[in-house]
This record gives C-alpha cells, sequence and structure tokens, in this order.
C-alpha cells in the first residue's frame, strides 16, 4: 500500500484489495512446485490452489457480474459438470506459471472494471439467489476484499507450514522482530497456558 492511504471510498476499497491480492501472491515466491501444490490440511488446502479458486472469483465477480468478459476465462468456471472444487487444486500438467499469470491478469482485468465503472454500478451475480443476485460494484468489491483477505490468511498459515516464513508481505512482517530461540520460547508459553485447561 502507498504511504498516504487514499481519501475516496472507492480507492480506498481498491488499494486494500490490490493488497490483499499482492500477499497471497507473495506466499508462493520461491516455492518448488511441489511445495505449492501439496496438501496442507485434511480438506486438501493448498497454495497454488488458492490462486486458482481466486481466480475465478475475480473473474466471476468483476467480469461476468458487469457483463465484462475475461478472455481467458478457466474453463472450468462454465462448466457445470466440472469436478467438484477443481477450482481448488492444480493438476500436474497444469504450469504454475500460467495459473499465476492468469490470477494477476483476471486482477489487471478487475483493475479496469473497479476503474470503469461508478461504485453504484449495477451488476448481477447469477450465482446468488434474488434478490440479492442485484448487486452494485460497491458490493463487490467488498465481497472480493473479504474473499481475498481470507484466503490471504489461509496463505499466510500454509506457507508458514511448509517452511516457517512468515509475515504480511515482502519488508513487512507484521510480526514481533525476534529470533528462532524467542519463537521457541514464545510458542512453548501459549502451548502451557492452553495445556492448563486440558
Amino acid at each position: 500500500m502507498t504511504d498516504t492511504p487514499p481519501a475516496e471510498p472507492k480507492s480506498v476499497l481498491h488499494e486494500y484489495l490490490r493488497s490483499a491480492r499482492a500477499a497471497i501472491l507473495w506466499k508462493l515466491e520461491g516455492l518448488s512446485e511441489y511445495d505449492m501444490r501439496r496438501p496442507l490440511t485434511p480438506t486438501a488446502s493448498n497454495l497454488l490452489g488458492l490462486i486458482k479458486h481466486l481466480t475465478g472469483c475475480e473473474v466471476g465477480y468483476f467480469a461476468d457480474t458487469f457483463g465484462r468478459p475475461f478472455p481467458d476465462a478457466p474453463e472450468w468456471l462454465y462448466d457445470d459438470d466440472a469436478e467438484i472444487n477443481i477450482d481448488m487444486w492444480a493438476r500436474a500438467d497444469e504450469p504454475s506459471a500460467e495459473i499465476i499469470d492468469r490470477y494477476r491478469r483476471a486482477c489487471a482485468h478487475g483493475d479496469e472494471t473497479i476503474q470503469a465503472l461508478e461504485l453504484d454500478s449495477i451488476g448481477h451475480v447469477p450465482h446468488w439467489p434474488a434478490p440479492r443476485d442485484k448487486v452494485t460494484l460497491h458490493t463487490i468489491l467488498v465481497h472480493m476484499l473479504a474473499e481475498t483477505s481470507r484466503h490471504s490468511g489461509h496463505a499466510d498459515i500454509l506457507r508458514e507450514s511448509v517452511d516457517g516464513a512468515a509475515g504480511h508481505r515482502a519488508g513487512v512482517s507484521n510480526l514481533p522482530d525476534e529470533d528462532t530461540a524467542w519463537w521457541a520460547a514464545y510458542r512453548d508459553k501459549v502451548e502451557q497456558a492452553a495445556a492448563e485447561l486440558k
């Protein structure tokens, strides 16, 4: 984010969305193909899958909702017979570079929609029930900020479990600047406090 935050509501929301997008992309930097893709929770949460999922969200909400088609939309997005959860993981034959590039381009397309429309511009989300399906750009900006931030938080935990890397983004950790020994002692203290209530 910039040093001086914008004052206009649409610009504020857009700036925070851009920051959340950048944070989640940063979580993949320096990882092997395996570490980007491997399931790290019982429900198979993985870093590259989060990017793939958010690509569908960017296209669905900023392109389709406002009649501004994205020319390279994922094929599974419009396939009613697509495999369940296909947007949450990457097959071995799906290059990570292509998934990440498509996400960046979908975000750029979303940026164009945000810049072109007013906050009160009306759109339609086909998979939301009436009357909630009629939305404004303001609603979608808030929705996508929440969606992206939620998955960015997931990515924080997933990345830390891969190699211990933690923090908000490059140069801004949002964590106490302490060494490994301090963090180990801190974790033990938290564990001890929890164990007292077993």
